[in-house]
């Protein structure tokens, strides 16, 4: 299979003298990874990138102590750390967190999946979704790229392109006609003549609205009206209403549906007429001496440039959205010749734009760095790596649970079987009785009688007769507890007081390695407990 090509990298001949050639193939791993659905063996790793096998290694292995992947076997796994990147550019851009509360609004009163967007060079990429729960449901994801040319919000954001724009656009069409660097979407099954796109875009200008008639897939519809802002008249982003046509036909979503879009469209540009300025959050603290410590720990399997130069993407941030090169060293601690040289590799990738003003910010292709396959990740999938550590460390079954949609049950959602001759083996899917007569109930419901001063409960007899259960909470951003996490054993292997002492310490570590990876996946999505 023939290595990806990404559609918005220079060729060889022109990266830039000062560019940190560690951190340009750093990317490039990352990326490979993004399109491939977060997980690559070191195999095809080396395929995919051209890179050395011992390259690919050393790259891998300084992203597993950077947190942004774990090693499973022979396969190189990304890890919800690596959204902190995305996050950084998310957290600046503030559009989600201004606008992402009108989108859901929209798509609970018209029962359809609602998207913001932003403009990617010649493609859109997704910054906020809200979608349905349904069996015909949409796999777009937050930090998904898409062709411009196959979207309702393409033609608006192309009334804004210049010559230079289109020129990149036809060049493009014309070495990936399918749309296989693309992929979010499947390829494209006929190759329409530029100048529909034109068209589309001259209707786009003139209407001030554009549709998606099945451009992506058959079956699929959509209507998108431009957000701009306030201060430029500029787009901002763009709303997209999703349809099917078993609900909607194209022409339906103009007559029906455009007239709610402008409404909330409006209402979104009101919103960021009165936001006031962001607050500066505290940048992230000692990265260069965290990478000075890792690289004298590890030695040559550590590259060290590459750990700096990801540093500098998490600079940026809420009220960080411009940064001269000074605070970007400033706030990361490196030396400003190399804050600069990382800037200066960014700028290549197209992973940060320099401003008229001498300042930095980050672009949409930051999401390309392992956001998309980890946006919306289900809790059972962020815990699972941490369950199978625990249960290999304490010899017991553990186990994830959370209350039913309803509140009345409690269910088991993900677990790791230890091996033992008589093993507790809880199926997937169990549910119990929502009471606190047992140890998750306790944990889980409000009012729960956990043991005084304790965050923990044991039972006995939980799930079965000659079962024991110490639990712990799972707790959100706000502080909820939303999941239990939870051991069982056999009454006659432990008692109550050796499960508190020898079980919980690392129930309530694991516990807290959850909620940070919760932390980083729930900031911009959703993420489904049950």
């Amino acid at each position: 299979m023939p290595a990806r090509t990404t559609p918005t990298a220079a060729p060889d001949s022109q990266v830039p003298e000062e560019a940190v050639t560690p951190l340009i193939r750093g990317v490039a791993v990352l990326e490979e990874l993004t399109a491939a659905g977060g997980t690559m063996s070191a195999s095809a790793l080396e395929r995919a990138t051209g890179l050395a096998r011992s390259t690919v290694d050393r790259i891998v292995a300084t992203l597993a102590r950077m947190g942004y992947v774990r090693l499973d076997g022979r396969d190189a796994v990304l890890t919800p750390h690596v959204m902190e990147l995305g996050n950084a550019y998310l957290a600046a851009l503030r559009l989600p967190a201004l606008l992402g509360s009108r989108a859901d609004a929209l798509a609970d009163e018209l029962d359809e999946s609602v998207s913001l967007a932003v403009a990617d060079r010649d493609g859109i990429r997704f910054i906020h979704q809200a979608t349905r729960r349904r069996a015909m449901s949409l796999s777009f994801r937050i930090g998904d790229l898409l062709p411009a040319e196959r979207t309702a919000p393409g033609p608006l954001f192309a009334t804004e392109w210049t010559d230079a724009d289109w020129t990149r656009w036809r060049a493009r069409r014309a070495t990936d006609p399918q749309d296989r660097t693309f992929p979010a979407v499947p390829p494209a099954p006929e190759v329409r003549p530029d100048v529909d796109f034109v068209r589309r875009t001259e209707r786009a200008a003139s209407d001030g609205w554009s549709l998606d008639d099945q451009l992506i897939e058959p079956g699929l519809v959509a209507v998108s009206a431009p957000v701009r802002d306030p201060r430029t008249g500029r787009l901002a982003c763009v709303a997209n209403v999703v349809s099917h046509t078993s609900r909607h036909t194209a022409a339906d979503l103009r007559e029906t549906l455009l007239p709610r879009l402008r409404t909330a469209v409006a209402e979104m540009e009101q919103d960021l007429r009165q936001a006031l300025p962001a607050e500066p959050g505290p940048p992230p603290a000692g990265l260069a001496l965290w990478t000075g410590a890792s690289k004298q720990e590890l030695g040559r399997e550590f590259v060290e440039s590459l750990a700096r130069g990801l540093t500098v993407l998490t600079a940026f941030g809420e009220g960080r959205e411009s940064l001269t090169l000074t605070e970007v060293a400033k706030a990361t601690g490196l030396a400003r010749a190399t804050a600069r040289r990382a800037l200066i590799t960014y700028d290549h990738l197209g992973l940060v734009a320099q401003t008229a003003h001498r300042t930095f910010t980050l672009t949409p292709r930051v999401l390309s760095l392992g956001f998309p396959p980890l946006a919306g990740t289900p809790l059972a999938r962020l815990a699972e790596p941490h369950l199978r550590t625990l249960t290999d460390s304490i010899r017991e079954t553990t186990y994830l649970a959370a209350l039913t949609e309803t509140g009345e049950a409690i269910q088991c959602t993900a677990r790791v079987t230890a091996h033992h001759v008589m093993r507790v083996d809880i199926p997937l899917g169990t549910r119990l009785p929502a009471t606190t007569d047992t140890a998750v109930g306790r944990v889980l419901l409000p009012h729960g009688d956990a043991d005084v001063g304790h965050d923990y409960a044991v039972s006995d007899e939980e799930w079965e007769q000659g079962v024991r259960t110490l639990a712990v909470p799972v707790r959100d951003r706000t502080g909820r507890t939303i999941a239990a996490l939870a051991t069982s054993t056999h009454t006659a292997r432990r008692t109550a007081e050796d499960c508190v002492a020898t079980l919980l310490p690392a129930l309530a570590t694991t516990a807290t390695h959850i909620e940070a990876a919760l932390r980083t996946a729930s900031r911009f999505t959703p993420v489904p407990v049950t």
